[in-house]
């Protein structure tokens, strides 16, 4: 069984170097040839075959994990840095030297240059390097834990499907701040550039627009805030809405789009019809940040409450809205199960190479 599983994940391997290659390829004929084109419809029709093959190469994979971060970065992420390279924006046109391997780096990775910006973000890289090894060893514990005992687990499910979606939101923010914060520490080094952090402590939210917009997964909320929020903002400042109230129908847009990506990334892991319970996750969202942002404005607060009382809150409502609509997708197809698995397998067959 086990060499069964450890061919399994061979055949993944080579599957996912392929993909990677594939990737690569596309990038390098996006810089070499669709660069050279003049921005606009003729670079968008040139980078629309690229577009379309990174929404296919997830296919060419099985593992959950594999699936689950090619989506993101590649058909999500890289995707959306091409549409804005369209128009000569975005971190694909602010690459500092002009070169291949920069512009490789920025169109695979989650990162970007730090804006030297006056929001009150507390990105603070020496904090992130100390608090790195204690959300690892929290991350080790907690993946170990699964390994272990999965019928634990399963108990566990049965009788409190909320502790499972607490365990599951640690991992996530967990497994992500981690690796995305490593890939920014290895690129620093390499290549000498001051790029933002991916997190900004989102248990620290002094609001859920502060939750989303200042502190979760903040590359995403650049790209969105490009491709998304600020032309349909734009658009709707010239409607009777006016330039005071368009960002609202802009913040909509933006976690629709969020929903509708997520989707897809969750059809990819689980090749089952969506049911737009993710979408509704999202769209729930922006439109609370919208009445948020709407009574601030209508009462005139500009005093946030404390983060110690207004974390928790948000935490526990994003936890609890992901109960009900965010999980339930994979948990239901069981996509959460075969992720154990996989690491499962993973950990055996490197333990029985070594």
């Amino acid at each position: 069984m086990l060499s069964t599983n450890c061919t399994e994940l061979g055949e993944e391997i080579k599957s996912l170097i392929k993909v990677w290659l594939i990737i690569i390829a596309s990038l390098c004929y996006s810089y070499f040839i669709s660069s050279k084109i003049p921005k606009g419809i003729f670079r968008f029709l040139s980078l629309s075959p690229i577009m379309y093959i990174f929404t296919i190469l997830p296919f060419q994979l099985s593992f959950v994990l594999p699936i689950g971060i090619t989506s993101f970065l590649i058909t999500w992420l890289t995707n959306f840095k091409l549409l804005l390279f369209t128009f000569d924006l975005g971190p694909l046109s602010s690459n500092p030297s002009n070169s291949l391997p920069l512009f490789l780096t920025f169109a695979c990775f989650p990162i970007r240059i730090t804006q030297k910006l006056k929001h009150p973000l507390n990105q603070n890289p020496s904090k992130f390097h100390l608090l790195l090894p204690m959300k690892a060893m929290l991350l080790f514990f907690l993946l170990m834990g699964l390994k272990n005992d999965p019928q634990k687990k399963q108990d566990m499910y049965i009788y409190s499907s909320f502790i499972i979606v607490c365990l599951y939101c640690s991992l996530i923010y967990l497994l992500l701040d981690l690796v995305w914060g490593l890939c920014n520490i290895l690129i620093n080094a390499s290549i000498g550039i001051e790029l933002e952090l991916p997190f900004d402590e989102p248990y620290l939210s002094t609001s859920l627009g502060d939750f989303w917009g200042k502190r979760w997964n903040l590359i995403v909320t650049y790209i969105l805030r490009h491709t998304v929020y600020i032309p349909v903002k734009t658009l709707m400042s010239k409607t009777l809405l006016g330039p005071q109230w368009a960002s609202l129908p802009g913040i909509i847009a933006s976690f629709w789009v969020s929903g509708l990506m997520h989707e897809l990334i969750f059809y990819y892991v689980t090749r089952v019809t969506p049911t737009w319970e993710v979408t509704c996750f999202f769209l729930l969202h922006g439109v609370c940040v919208v009445v948020e942002i709407g009574v601030m404005k209508l009462l005139g607060f500009k005093r946030r409450v404390h983060w110690a009382i207004s974390g928790p809150i948000i935490v526990g409502f994003v936890v609890s809205t992901s109960a009900w609509l965010f999980f339930p997708p994979i948990i239901r197809d069981g996509a959460d199960q075969r992720a154990i698995e996989e690491f499962n397998n993973v950990v055996d067959c490197v333990m029985e190479k070594f």
